[in-house]
């Protein structure tokens, strides 16, 4: 992983807030006026949980990662102003999540993300 060619958006910082639970780290990809929607068993996809700016993004960034888990990036592929992720979780019980991310960047900042989750029941 690394930087994509003319972009600021870095993979490796998306790894370390990641996989070291660093919220902050993670919440400098975003944009101010990002837009975060998540889409699992709770919100649908008619009706996604949408997330409007830093503020709301960092609040649930450090509920997510607050969390006793692990995580882990999988994957991460950038092509031009659009990027993907895989984001894998475990919980100690050995619950598991997984969780997919389509980003559209502007100046190497995420300024949209759908992302959809699914965890063991």
């Amino acid at each position: 992983m690394g930087t994509a060619a003319g972009s600021a958006f870095d993979t490796e910082t998306l790894r370390r807030g990641i996989e070291g639970r660093t919220p902050t780290a993670l919440l400098s990809l975003y944009a101010d006026d990002a837009e975060l929607r998540v889409v699992d068993h709770q919100a649908q996809p008619s009706h996604p949980r949408t997330l409007h700016g830093r503020d709301e993004i960092a609040r649930m960034l450090d509920d997510v990662y607050s969390r006793d888990m692990t995580h882990k990036l999988e994957e991460c592929v950038i092509q031009g102003d659009r990027a993907a992720y895989s984001e894998s979780c475990r919980y100690p019980d050995g619950v598991r999540v997984l969780s997919e991310s389509m980003i559209t960047l502007r100046d190497g900042k995420i300024v949209e993300q759908t992302m959809i989750q699914a965890w063991d029941e």
